[in-house]
């Protein structure tokens, strides 16, 4: 029996890997213009961090995670997001004495254990940014900017940005009461999940998939409609920042998001697909997730962008670009002594950029044309002994199967002016 991957995983094979270092190179850039400085960290961690951060009611906690015992008896569990780990990562190295805000973006796999239906996986991959220590409505508008930016620069510009404020602790008190005591009255008509969410964290509900869940919660109390006077002061004055960073944007009463430790702004980014929308993006600010998980009190705001759902919107709309031709340039050899020499025409080529593999299977010269064919390549060089004894080479325009003799010495930029055009 072959040992296939598991459930819920996908190998990227070349074919593909250009388009992942595509928006890769793409993020990278946007978050180079905004100030933002790549951060790395464990693929695990302690559990404890995660019920800490992410928050011991949420579906991720209860029913998706990755955890296991390690050989020293402590309870570790594979990143179900970023956003917890770059928070440790921020209180263990002492950034809370440097210069604020600090700036934190990350490329990442993270793994959920879940319906792999829907193009979802158990391994998946996110792009994130984490921005620390600014209480200002300002560093809102900026992550929110950042996104959409980077989603238009890619040429989705079809996309909603969809803005909430779910309030601070203080106004959700009173919010979350009559939360509960909406639901309370129509507790029969949820869903087991929901009913276990009422006790414990009814906001939750609110993010439930399930149709009646869905219908329930349409009339449901909407948090911003609760807010104190910060909160709506400081909503506000998002939404003025975003209309000076020409961010299109609606106001969703709904978006609670799916973590427990968000706060004020939440938001979502969805773009069209088919006849429903999509969640590529989605994010909020956590003020207290820093202390909650045994730091000092500093605020916080970041996002997360699905990078598999990215990749599929922008193969759906011919947005993605042609796949760039690896190998160029393929060496073939003739006689014995002529390997050596393709080594040393093959060094010349890549040390000038140009992508060069080498004939290595010992094969006819046919043979080493029909695989440079199949392989892509543009040009081949026909190294032989007459051709070494006179300096010289054989370049074969693959397209055409037109030949021309160049000189060894002036082979680097005879390909460089042939490739360019």
């Amino acid at each position: 029996m072959k040992i296939q991957a598991p459930k819920g995983t996908k190998d990227v094979l070349p074919e593909e890997s250009y388009m992942w270092q595509y928006v890769e190179n793409k993020f990278r850039e946007i978050c180079k213009l905004y100030g933002y400085q790549e951060v790395r960290f464990p693929t695990f961690e302690y559990t404890e961090l995660f019920q800490r951060g992410v928050g011991e009611t949420t579906d991720i906690v209860q029913k998706e995670m990755y955890t296991f015992l390690d050989k020293g008896g402590r309870s570790i569990t594979l990143r179900p997001e970023g956003t917890a780990s770059t928070a440790r990562l921020f209180i263990e190295h002492g950034f809370a004495s440097r210069p604020m805000p600090q700036r934190f973006y990350y490329i990442i796999s993270a793994f959920r254990y879940e319906n792999t239906q829907g193009g979802r996986f158990r391994e998946f991959h996110q792009f994130g940014i984490e921005n620390f220590g600014s209480f200002s409505p300002v560093t809102d508008a900026e992550v929110i900017s950042l996104a959409y930016n980077f989603f238009t620069s890619i040429g989705l510009d079809n996309i909603t940005v969809n803005i909430n404020s779910i309030g601070c602790p203080v106004c959700r008190k009173e919010y979350v009461k009559n939360l509960k005591e909406y639901f309370s009255a129509n507790s029969q008509k949820l869903c087991h999940t929901c009913h276990q969410r009422l006790d414990k964290n009814p906001m939750r509900i609110l993010d439930c998939k399930e149709e009646g869940c869905k219908l329930i919660a349409k009339d449901a109390p909407k948090p911003i409609d609760y807010l104190c006077d910060d909160c709506k002061s400081h909503f506000g004055s998002v939404k003025t920042y975003l209309d000076s960073a020409k961010v299109l944007y609606k106001v969703d009463p709904f978006i609670v998001r799916g973590l427990d430790y968000y706060t004020k702004t939440v938001f979502e980014i969805v773009a069209p697909v088919s006849d429903k929308e999509l969640a590529i993006c989605g994010g909020g600010r956590y003020d207290n997730l820093i202390e909650q998980i045994g730091g000092n009190s500093i605020p916080g705001i970041g996002l997360a962008i699905g990078v598999e759902r990215l990749l599929m919107l922008l193969e759906q709309n011919g947005l993605l670009p042609a796949r760039p031709q690896i190998p160029e340039v393929f060496v073939a050899t003739v006689g014995e002594n002529s390997l050596k020499k393709a080594f040393e025409i093959a060094r010349m080529l890549r040390f000038e950029g140009i992508s060069t593999v080498i004939e290595e299977m010992g094969r006819s010269l046919k043979s080493q044309m029909k695989y440079a064919d199949k392989i892509g390549c543009q040009f081949s060089i026909i190294i032989g002994d007459d051709e070494i004894a006179k300096g010289v080479c054989k370049v074969r325009n693959m397209k055409t199967s037109s030949e021309e003799i160049v000189e060894i010495v002036n082979i680097c930029q005879y390909l460089k002016e042939k490739l360019q055009k």
